[in-house]
């Protein structure tokens, strides 16, 4: 039985190309497999991969509302003027402010209205307790929009 084991060939009789298919199916275990990503294999653009590469592709992609990287992610790309949405832009005039108005700014000026509206501190005035409303939800507007 031996001497039977060690001669056989499995795969005598094949062609070159069936068996270089069956090594490669072996690999993982003669199971089918795909393509990983969103792309499904396509090969994205030289421009792309670089402009994606490196430190100021990570940095691109990356919000650093706490400062952590000591503001370099601005190193990487210059500064761009947003133009507020219209729902940001009524939030920020709901706060007194124009739309250049920084992250410290807007919370800044947050604070200072809700010390001067909140109920506690103005006598149960209605009035001022709808204006303490309009200002948690434009602050809760700008959070969400990444301004502050």
């Amino acid at each position: 039985m031996r001497e039977y084991n060690k001669s056989f060939n499995y795969f005598s009789g094949l062609g070159d190309g069936e068996i270089a298919r069956l090594q490669k199916e072996a690999l993982t275990g003669h199971r089918p497999t795909w393509t990983m990503g969103a792309q499904g294999g396509k090969r994205s653009s030289p421009d792309f991969a670089q402009s994606r590469s490196g430190r100021a592709g990570y940095y691109n992609r990356m919000r650093d509302p706490f400062n952590l990287f000591g503001g370099r992610a601005n190193d990487f790309h210059p500064a761009r003027e947003r133009r507020a949405k219209p729902l940001e832009a009524k939030a920020l005039e709901t706060l007194g402010l124009d739309a250049k108005a920084t992250g410290s700014a807007i919370k800044a000026r947050y604070k200072e209205l809700v010390k001067r509206h909140h109920p506690d501190a103005n006598g149960g005035d209605r009035g001022s307790e709808d204006r303490f409303r309009d200002v948690l939800h434009a602050y809760r507007v700008l959070k969400q929009a990444g301004l502050c």
